[in-house]
């Protein structure tokens, strides 16, 4: 069964207008000089869930939505029309996202790629501000409805479990969480994966990977936490918490 309702609703209430910001005519100009024109077709995915090539798209005409695959089944997060972008902060850090991207009506987007989108939010204070509210309220959304591509079977009186939440929390990483201490409907979860209870806590990685009592380092691997790093460029300083926010600069100082 495919649920139509999005999870996020993009209406013209204000939380929402928040969420999804329309951009002026001359806001999508200045995006349109950082990539192309792409023409779409009813059904067609522009991004697969999973995927590692972080794209961003403007519409400009016709309509796209974000879809959350589940097995044969498949969960309407947003809808998207002309004006509106896609993104949250995974598309920044370079992270594998955790939606489809499919156009369901004939039209037009503007796609740009990562390295150019971080170029814009660094040189363009005022779309900076824009994208940068808007990928934090949309990452927010998110988490409170334990939406992503990772589960976490475990019980909050067990130490390792209490590990992962704090690591899966610390990086921003949406997850939904079975308690084995109150749902009774957890040992059929357990039975599809082939695990038991002494091999809790177990991490269930995008729906098609259990991993028993992972390591943190297991847990970024199984999630591409560090793909979009080049481990083939020595650096001599590295710095963790810093805001991309353009011109105006970022939050953290150095002194």
């Amino acid at each position: 069964m495919n649920d139509k309702t999005p999870i996020i609703p993009s209406d013209n209430s204000a939380r929402a207008v928040e969420i999804f910001p329309r951009l002026s005519g001359a806001q999508i100009a200045r995006i349109a000089r950082h990539g192309h024109v792409r023409h779409v077709q009813p059904g067609e995915v522009l991004v697969e869930a999973g995927e590692g090539a972080a794209r961003f798209y403007v519409v400009t005409e016709g309509q796209i939505e974000l879809i959350r695959p589940s097995g044969a089944n498949e969960r309407l997060v947003a809808v998207y029309q002309p004006g509106m972008f896609t993104g949250e902060v995974n598309l920044l850090s370079g992270r594998r996202g955790f939606v489809q991207i499919r156009a369901t009506e004939p039209g037009k987007v503007i796609e740009v790629d990562r390295e150019r989108l971080l170029a814009l939010v660094q040189t363009d204070s005022e779309l900076s501000d824009i994208l940068m509210r808007a990928f934090i309220l949309r990452r927010a959304e998110l988490i409170a409805h334990g939406f992503g591509d990772v589960a976490l079977v475990g019980s909050s009186h067990c130490a390792g479990t209490l590990r992962i939440k704090e690591f899966l929390t610390r990086n921003g990483h949406p997850y939904a969480f079975v308690d084995l201490d109150f749902d009774d409907g957890v040992q059929d979860l357990l039975d599809h994966f082939h695990v038991g209870v002494e091999d809790i806590p177990v991490l269930i990685c995008r729906g098609d990977v259990a991993i028993r009592n992972p390591t943190n380092q297991q847990i970024a691997d199984c999630l591409g936490f560090n793909d979009a790093i080049d481990q083939t460029q020595v650096r001599d300083l590295v710095i963790v918490g810093g805001w991309p926010l353009g011109s105006r600069g970022g939050c953290l100082r150095l002194v």
